[in-house]
């Protein structure tokens, strides 16, 4: 079982990546204060794997309250945020309790921000089921919820106690998830990783076979990257670079998550057609060639991933990215790749060069 560690100065806070360990309760014991969890899943989730994950945990003698949402980002709002507090409440939750998200993204931004708020602040434990929750979300602390206007709008950062990767969890996820996740799993070759990013053009084919020792490496090398970003820059206020240069083909992708409305797209999806924005304006710039933006577009296309944007029309996108979180003083920060392998962070792009790489890349 690979374990890796996210380190945060005197903190620090473990990844374990393996086969079975929704039946390992040995592993969080430690990091309880108390016998007591709450664990909050979703309505698709939930029959798949919360009874084997309670049973495990009730037979180490810890009492669970369960909390069940309903499924899709449609559903990352207030309204949703108040029924665990209402459940936590109900149940007599203290602040010894600790909270755990037993599902994707969507679950784990909520229980997160949950967990950062109830009672000012609870213990909080990740364990992922999706691929893009294991392989990015889970890991380093952003939790929240989205607004109208915008994507991840309102939320916190809480670092969890333990991200517990179970990659069994994948044998039952759909074909679309899992392609979801190998956007963010292709981001990190992408950004600061060239041999990984070789790595998954020759094995592709065997991560949507699903081979298991592919998609293991796959998980722990993705896991890997991020616990080195954040590490450097754990609440994104490095002036350049740092953890910004995760949000590559962010910026782009929660404009088309905004414009079609939440869930209409899957935040992967998205992320894999701003992704192919955020490489042609690279080329526009003059940084990359225009046979590396056909290797970014070629690899997300055998991920089964959308290449082309939504037909927002340039003018929606750009009113929604000045939205972004990336927005400092006025000015839009984007994350655009100097060269294949290394990402920057980049706030003067000529708007005239935007527009005309989002046209280029939507339908």
């Amino acid at each position: 079982m690979p374990t890796l560690n996210v380190a945060l100065g005197e903190r620090q806070y473990p990844i374990h990546i393996g086969s079975g360990l929704l039946g390992r309760a040995d592993l969080v014991t430690a990091e309880l204060p108390t016998p007591r969890v709450a664990i909050v899943s979703n309505e698709v989730v939930a029959p798949l794997y919360l009874a084997r994950w309670t049973g495990a945990l009730q037979a180490a003698g810890i009492r669970i309250t369960e909390v069940v949402l309903p499924d899709g980002e449609s559903s990352k709002n207030w309204e949703t945020l108040n029924r665990i507090f209402d459940a936590l409440l109900a149940d007599r939750c203290d602040r010894a309790t600790t909270l755990m998200a037993l599902g994707g993204g969507v679950v784990g931004d909520l229980a997160g921000f949950a967990a950062a708020t109830y009672q000012r602040g609870i213990p909080f434990i990740q364990v992922p089921t999706t691929l893009l929750a294991q392989v990015d979300s889970s890991v380093g602390g952003k939790t929240g919820i989205n607004h109208p206007r915008g994507k991840n709008m309102i939320g916190a950062f809480w670092q969890p106690r333990m991200v517990l990767a179970d990659t069994d969890t994948l044998n039952t996820l759909p074909d679309r998830e899992l392609s979801a996740g190998m956007a963010e799993v292709i981001k990190y070759g992408l950004i600061r990783d060239l041999p990984f990013l070789e790595w998954l053009e020759d094995n592709m084919g065997r991560l949507m076979a699903r081979d298991p020792e592919a998609l293991s490496f796959a998980i722990e090398r993705s896991c890997a990257n991020k616990a080195e970003v954040v590490a450097g820059d754990e609440r994104e206020t490095a002036k350049e670079g740092g953890r910004a240069l995760l949000n590559l083909g962010h910026t782009f992708g929660h404009a088309i998550e905004t414009g079609v409305g939440y869930g209409e797209w899957l935040h992967g999806e998205a992320v894999a057609a701003g992704t192919v924005m955020a490489a042609e304006l690279s080329r526009r710039l003059g940084w990359l060639a225009k046979s590396d933006v056909d290797r970014v577009r070629d690899l997300l296309a055998r991920a089964a991933l959308p290449v082309i944007g939504a037909p927002l029309g340039a003018a929606r996108y750009l009113d929604l990215m000045g939205h972004d979180k990336k927005v400092v003083a006025g000015r839009l920060r984007l994350v655009l790749l100097k060269r294949l392998g290394e990402a920057c962070t980049y706030a003067d792009a000529p708007p005239d060069a935007v527009r005309a790489a989002i046209e280029g890349c939507c339908a």
